[in-house]
């Protein structure tokens, strides 16, 4: 996710596939930090980086520069071992990078008109697509290989989308999920749920994928308010069961969120400032009452890019009564500042 704003000290965040750690670009270079005890876990300063994405823990980065010198071009793509801490590999575009996605076998770059997909250990490329125009690099990727489907937007005028087979690439369908153009677009962590919002930022729609899940899928979104909004997807699965019968015959949305399963926190960041919300966790937890019914709880962290890492803990029982909890608050600029590293 690359910031646009220049004033902000973060220029991009991520999380691995795992969420067990996440990367952060700044002006000076890369760090990358454990999400469990926020230990620095590594860092190279060499200059602004717009885009920083690793793979799962291992020593391989994919790095974008966010400067004009060649050397950190953001139309250079730099595959980084964190091991020698040298490049391995460079592969250089005629436009901008915009977004990178990968998993174990595939490495996909989004340009603002093209898509170009490679086997992710030889580099050849496996398929190129042709796209709208999306200078967002507006993307949606499941990483797990058998269901490793990729979304984009298919037009700049409504909320259309296209999804594709990453693994066995071929197209599967084309969804108009909104009226006016796409906002934003996340698969859930097992490929069973893709949600969408558009420009309007009235609603968000959630579409499912043929793949059961035993437990309730949430969701989480940070709205430009500051609003923390977590919705729980998992009454969705019953409506699912019934509607849906494949994926390449299209994907059922459900209708609008139910306002029961969408729970808010408010102010839990500073509002206008941009955010990056994952939902590490979900557990589920007997409830303390003996009653014999479950509770679940979600540890969901959020990266600012004004330089702080949030984790809430999100609490729901079978009465659908919720809590929020300020789990821990770190500040990632002293961090980087306090903490001596190999560089």
């Amino acid at each position: 996710m690359t910031n646009q704003n220049s004033s902000y000290p973060i220029l991009c965040a991520s999380f691995n596939q795992d969420y067990s750690c996440f990367a952060v670009g700044t002006k000076l270079g890369f760090k990358i930090f454990d999400a469990e005890t926020l230990r620095l876990c590594y860092q190279k300063d060499i200059g602004a980086f717009g885009i920083v994405e690793m793979r799962f823990s291992s020593s391989l980065l994919a790095i974008v520069g966010a400067g004009e010198q060649p050397a950190l071009s953001p139309r250079r793509l730099c595959l980084f071992n964190t091991t020698t801490g040298a490049p391995l590999q460079e592969l250089n575009f005629l436009t901008s990078v915009l977004a990178i996605r990968l998993n174990k076998l595939r490495l996909i770059v989004l340009l603002q008109d093209k898509v170009f997909i490679y086997d992710i250990n030889s580099l050849a490329i496996l398929s190129v697509l042709d796209t709208v125009p999306n200078p967002k690099g507006l993307s949606a990727f499941s990483h797990i290989l058998d269901a490793c489907f990729l979304a984009l937007p298919a037009s700049t005028t409504k909320g259309s989308m296209l999804v594709y087979d990453v693994m066995e690439l071929q197209s599967l369908c084309e969804i108009d999920a909104h009226l006016s153009p796409l906002a934003a677009m996340v698969f859930s962590s097992n490929g069973t749920y893709l949600a969408t919002a558009s420009e309007q930022g009235t609603m968000v729609r959630v579409h499912t994928v043929p793949e059961g899940t035993k437990l309730p899928e949430f969701l989480a979104a940070i709205s430009s308010s500051g609003s923390l909004h977590l919705f729980i997807l998992g009454a969705a699965s019953n409506q699912r069961g019934k509607n849906s019968s494949s994926f390449i015959g299209g994907m059922i949305p459900s209708s609008i969120l139910d306002p029961a399963h969408h729970h808010v926190l408010h102010n839990a960041v500073v509002e206008g400032v941009k955010s990056y919300a994952v939902i590490r966790k979900v557990e589920k937890i007997s409830d303390a009452s003996g009653s014999g019914t479950f509770c679940f709880r979600a540890t969901v962290s959020v990266v600012t890019y004004d330089g702080y890492f949030r984790e809430y803990i999100f609490n729901i029982n079978h009465k659908n009564e919720s809590s929020w909890t300020l789990e821990r608050e770190y500040n990632l600029l002293t961090a980087i500042s306090d903490i001596t590293t190999r560089s």
